[in-house]
């Protein structure tokens, strides 16, 4: 925290081609743009800038234009330190933040919070309620359980899993808002994870910072699974997204412009182990405490960073035809589910607003979901 940034003026060896797990990013736009990157900028003009930060296990990064490279660094950095920030907070991997001292003293005691980690739990929670538990923050010794916080998968006994369904539940956790207290029911040793929505709950307060700062047009990316368009390149209708097709490799199953809105892709490219042949992925189903079959990628449009990042996780959990339900319920939002095997994928979607490619196969299905 508090290191010098310098960003780098956009060429095209800056831009990334691919987000390997989840989302693309095409930014023809700011190519054309960049077409005068060596030329100093003349009064009022704005030039496109990227950098990028490694925080919370991924690497955030940024596209933004800028008057000049001084404001570009500024900006960079109020930014990435607010990265920082939440993650000392938030992070369940740091035995020193707010999130890590609730998880050991919630069992045994009530825990007063301070104000901003008491409203991130709050808004999990609602989320939790919300797609009746298909997002659960309260998966952390699941994770632990299924070898997924380290990187070195396994497969736990069924007499294992049972133990567990004792501390997973976000009905176990009890908040109090009158008191802004945490504690956890019959003295539950429950874990938050807060990989689900905690790097859209970063971007967000990325965009609040970039907008305090009036920046009209910048692209904020949370690694692999989380990206806020604010405005758009200059004589854009917005940034061009390519979302990958997860059944086929190198293929593009669908290109938007995002303005003002979020993106969310979750999915079982990244991380996952195989065992036996088969894969197990990292994203688990509450209710079955075990990793989620037969779904391949869930990508979700909304206006909030928190809640496309959560609804990521929920609608990859629910399905599609469940999802559709939720999804309408929230105005501006939308998804594609690519559900079924790569060998037979099923293709939905939810009010998406651009058109979708199935690289057909005999087997390939296509369809819209509804409620």
């Amino acid at each position: 925290m508090g290191q010098k940034i310098h960003s780098s003026l956009i060429t095209r060896s800056t831009i990334p081609s691919v987000l390997r797990a989840a989302i693309l990013i095409l930014v023809l736009v700011v190519l054309q743009a960049a077409s005068a990157r060596a030329q100093p900028a003349s009064s009022g003009t704005l030039q496109p800038f990227h950098d990028s930060h490694r925080a919370m296990g991924t690497v955030f990064t940024i596209d933004l234009y800028a008057p000049d490279q001084q404001t570009a660094d500024q900006w960079m950095q109020i930014s990435f330190d607010e990265v920082d920030r939440i993650e000392a907070l938030l992070s369940n991997y740091q035995s020193s933040s707010e999130l890590s001292r609730i998880n050991r003293e919630a069992p045994d005691h009530v825990v007063t919070t301070d104000p901003e980690t008491f409203a991130f739990l709050r808004t999990s929670l609602d989320w939790s309620r919300r797609t009746g538990g298909a997002f659960d923050t309260t998966v952390g010794p699941l994770m632990r359980a299924w070898g997924f916080f380290f990187d070195h998968g396994r497969i736990p006994s069924r007499a294992q899993l049972q133990s567990l369904r004792k501390q997973v539940g976000w009905q176990k956790v009890l908040l109090d808002p009158a008191n802004r207290t945490v504690q956890f029911a019959n003295h539950a040793h429950i874990e938050f994870d807060p990989g689900g929505i905690g790097k859209g709950y970063a971007v967000d307060h990325i965009v609040a910072l970039l907008r305090q700062q009036h920046v009209t047009a910048a692209l904020i990316s949370a690694g692999t699974s989380t990206i806020y368009a604010i405005g758009s390149p200059p004589g854009a209708s917005g940034w061009l997204i390519h979302v990958p097709d997860p059944a086929h490799p190198g293929k593009v199953l669908s290109t938007v412009a995002v303005k003002d809105m979020s993106l969310s892709t979750s999915g079982c490219t990244e991380k996952f182990f195989v065992k036996n042949g088969r894969r197990y992925c990292h994203i688990l189903n509450p209710r079955t405490m075990s990793p989620v079959q037969n779904m391949l990628q869930t990508t979700v449009i909304s206006p909030s960073a928190t809640d496309s990042d959560a609804l990521s996780t929920a609608t990859f959990v629910m399905g599609a035809r469940a999802s559709a339900h939720i999804l309408r319920s929230i105005p501006h939002s939308s998804a594609i589910i690519v559900s079924g095997t790569i060998e037979k994928p099923r293709y939905a979607a939810i009010d998406w607003p651009a058109p979708f490619n199935m690289n057909s196969s005999p087997a390939t299905e296509k369809g819209n979901a509804t409620p």
